[in-house]
Formats: structure tokens, sequence, C-alpha cells
């Protein structure tokens, strides 16, 4: 009966189906992961993570849902606003507005050093300044022409309802009391995921512009994650004991999206932990773009037409 057994049971196992190998791609995303959460664990303060394959779709999130605050990347929204009024026709982008002394804050930019009324800039132009100097007085004249109400209600529109502007720029007894401009990393990246779809409330053209004015060069922690060519639509921010960073990386062969925020840490260690995170995510897209499921580099004209082998299609 024993041997009868054994015997019975040897055949089982030899007649079952032989299963496919584990997925090695999902592999390499464990171990992305796993580099990221100790990036997270080991950095001073508060960190959120979102990042999202604009190729396949997958997400992967720490801490993602938590509300930080976010410096100049909530000029990102500000921007997205401002395309959204012009594609409805309520301002035009070549209106030319003077830059008050009302306007003028300290921080980052040229237009706090402006003379009073004299200085007639587009409203293109002071997006420009905004975007790639950070510039805290255009930032300021922007808001004015387009209401912070609509900035929110955009957002509000867009189910990404964590997306706050919730005071001008530079306004230290307002942040001294909590009020701050806000996302949390996770409708930051889904944001940012638009863009790249062009899933905004305007015209592909307004939208492509969009992203040229994001895609300007500018130094920081993300596009330094990148070789020189791979373009980087990108938005930065900063304030005391906060580093945030919003970025669309068109990588040939597997784009991507990486919000990051650190809160309750200090500048050198919140810029430190942003370019760990981003060059972790550099590598491990570098590593699966243009690949088969096997991880063969193929042609970046094919990429996207390898199919799967049969053992391994879900």
């Amino acid at each position: 009966m024993r041997r009868l057994l054994s015997a019975g049971l040897l055949t089982l196992i030899f007649s079952a189906p032989v299963h496919s190998q584990p997925d090695q791609r999902a592999q390499l995303a464990s171990k992305f992961r796993t580099t990221v959460d100790e990036i997270v664990r080991v950095t001073n303060g508060v960190v959120g993570v979102s990042i999202i394959d604009l190729k396949s779709g997958e997400r992967f999130g720490i801490n993602d849902s938590l509300v930080f605050p976010q410096g100049s990347a909530i000029k990102i929204p500000v921007l997205i606003e401002l395309y959204r009024q012009a594609d409805a026709g309520i301002i035009k982008l070549d209106e030319r507005v003077a830059v008050r002394v009302a306007d003028q804050v300290a921080g980052s930019g040229v237009a706090q050093y402006f003379t009073e009324g004299q200085s007639l800039l587009s409203l293109h132009d002071l997006a420009v300044l905004m975007i790639v100097l950070s510039d805290n007085a255009a930032t300021n004249v922007l808001i004015g022409k387009v209401g912070m109400p609509a900035v929110n209600a955009t957002m509000a529109s867009m189910k990404l309802p964590s997306i706050k502007l919730q005071r001008l720029m530079i306004r230290a007894r307002e942040s001294a009391v909590g009020s701050e401009n806000i996302a949390t990393p996770a409708q930051a990246a889904e944001l940012m995921r638009r863009i790249h779809t062009c899933e905004l409330p305007m015209t592909k053209a307004h939208c492509d512009e969009l992203r040229r004015i994001l895609e300007i060069s500018k130094s920081g922690a993300f596009p330094a994650s990148v070789p020189r060519g791979v373009r980087v639509a990108w938005k930065p921010g900063t304030v005391e004991g906060v580093e945030t960073s919003w970025g669309l990386f068109a990588l040939p062969g597997n784009p991507y999206v990486v919000t990051a925020m650190v809160n309750y840490s200090d500048e050198a260690a919140g810029q430190a932990a942003l370019r760990q995170i981003a060059d972790a995510a550099y590598e491990y897209f570098l590593r699966v773009a243009r690949t088969s499921a096997f991880g063969v580099r193929v042609p970046l004209q094919l990429a996207d037409s390898v199919k799967k082998p049969p053992a391994m299609r879900q």
C-alpha cells in the first residue's frame, strides 16, 4: 500500500503542469521599493514619495497620502490655472501687466528688484519667471490675476483636493500660524501624470506649451539624476525645514513620475533624500526601459510592441 501511494504521488508530481518562473521584473521592482524604503527610513524628518511608471501604470508610494507644505512646487497648479483661463478666453497670455511694490517679496527671483510699475511683462513671461527662476514676485502677480479660489477650484474639479493654494509667496506671519500651500505626494504625482497625457482642462497646444515651460533647464536634484538630454518637467520647493520636488521624466522607452517631499528636516538632509530617490528611480527605470519580459534590450521603436512569452503573461 505504501509503495502504491508513493508511486501515485510521484505520478501526480511529474504530471502536474510546470509553473512559470517568478516574474523577474517584479523582483527588480521589489528591490527598487526596498531602496526607496531605506532612503525614507534613514532620512532625518518625514519623507513622502509617490512614483508612477507611465508605461505600465504601476504606482508605488510611501507616506503618499500625508499632507506636506510645498514651497514653490505649488507654482505648478498656478501655471495650470493660468493656461486654463487662457484656453477659456478669460485672459490673454500676451497681456502685459506691471509688477507693483505690493507684489514684491524676498526670496528667489529678480522681479523683486524692479522699479514700481515701470516694467510691463506679459503673463506668459511672468509664468517663465515663476517656473524657471521660481520668482516669487512674478508668482504673486499671477495669483492676483487668476485668483487663488480659481486655482483651488480647478484642482478640486480634477479630483485633486489635497492640492491647495492658501497664501501668497513669502508670508511669514501666515506660515507661522499654519497657513501653508499644501499637497500629498500621491495627488501631486497624479497631476504630473496628467501633464504627461494632457488630461488637463485645456487644449493639447496649451498643455504642450505648459510642459515646455516646466522643461526649461534649471539646476537641482531631479534633473541631476538623469543624463543631459532626458527632458524633465519639474518644480522644486523649499521652505525652512521642508524640501519638495514634483517631476515628470521623459526617459525614452519608459517615462515616469516622481514626487518627493520632506519635512521636519533640514536643507542638506532633505536635498540629499530627494537626490537619492531620483537617482534610484532613474536606475530602476533605465533597467526596464525598452526591454522584453526576459530583460533583453530591444530597439526603442520595437519596445512597445514586444509581447510577453506565454508563460509570463498575466
